[in-house]
């Protein structure tokens, strides 16, 4: 019995420690699944709009659940979706908890198509999810009213680092 009694809290705390261990093996992991790059718009001057942070969706999967999983976007952050080729893409507010701007950018950089997207009404069926059409090789999402606030309009252009 004594031996019970010393056995028992060990095997708590070892179990509260690879349960600790274990959730930030996947915060991280999940931290992790997405590159990062600035997006800078500038006008046709090549003075600087705005620049967010944003992370990369360059595969079918990532495209597909974009910002789904996200509660929400800072001031200056973004996701940068980035297809094999440009061509004329469809999105959608899938399972999304907030609205955004939604930036079609051809392969040369031009901004082709700016929508603000609103949250759809509640209880929209997938078949029934607007869909926001544009060309591009890229499609930039940002907060709400970003391109707005920043005065970013069709015809500017997107300068992406790294290569994209």
């Amino acid at each position: 019995m004594a031996l019970r009694r010393r056995v028992a809290p060990a095997l708590l705390a070892l179990l509260v420690v690879l349960a600790g261990c274990t959730g930030t093996v996947a915060n991280v992991a999940n931290d992790g699944e997405y590159e990062r790059t600035t997006v800078t718009v500038v006008d046709g001057s090549g003075t600087e709009l705005g620049s967010v942070d944003a992370r990369v969706a360059d595969t079918f999967d990532k495209r597909y659940t974009g910002l789904s999983d996200t509660e929400s976007l800072g001031p200056d952050e973004g996701m940068l979706f980035v297809h094999d080729n440009e061509d004329s893409h469809a999105y959608v507010m899938r399972d999304m908890a907030f609205p955004i701007d939604i930036v079609f950018v051809a392969a040369n950089g031009t901004i082709t198509r700016i929508h603000h997207a609103e949250l759809p009404p509640e209880g929209t069926s997938e078949s029934e999810l607007k869909r926001y059409r544009g060309t591009g090789k890229y499609v930039l999402e940002v907060p709400f009213g970003w391109t707005t606030d920043h005065g970013v309009c069709e015809g500017d252009t997107v300068e992406i680092a790294g290569d994209y």
